[in-house]
């Protein structure tokens, strides 16, 4: 009784959230997606990459929520989070799955995913939330 009592608290238990790093594809980009596949987002490094180059020189990180309606949210360097309401014939979402509970940092972003959505913040403060309920810039 005592094993199986053991056994029960044990899968109850929350995971050690960890950090998670993902390569970068051919073009340059990282990319990744929620464990739903409803939020992807790509990283574009500084000075950009050869099939991309942000306005402001980047970096930047841009994610998409795909239901209930399609948005894009965009993270440069300096300044606010720009939410983008239907941004067209985007593709969302590809690349590897940030697990829930884990982060993500490359630049001066960080990310981290949860079952309520996925939250990222540029390292002096400005950030966004994304989840199907709503979408949150800060």
């Amino acid at each position: 009784m005592k094993t199986q009592s053991l056994a029960v608290l044990l899968l109850a238990a929350p995971a050690v959230a960890e950090e998670q790093s993902f390569p970068a594809t051919e073009q340059g980009l990282i990319e990744f997606m929620t464990p739903s596949q409803n939020i992807g987002c790509v990283f574009v490094p500084e000075g950009g990459t050869a099939v991309y180059v942000p306005r402001d020189g980047g970096p930047e990180l841009a994610c998409d929520r795909v239901e209930p309606g399609y948005v894009s949210v965009v993270l440069g360097p300096e300044g606010p989070p720009i939410v983008i309401e239907e941004p067209g014939e985007a593709p969302c979402c590809s690349g590897p799955v940030l697990d829930y509970g884990n982060s993500w940092s490359e630049g001066p972003f960080t990310c981290t995913s949860a079952h309520t959505g996925l939250t990222c913040t540029r390292e002096d403060g400005p950030g966004f939330s994304m989840a199907r309920a709503k979408i949150e810039v800060f």
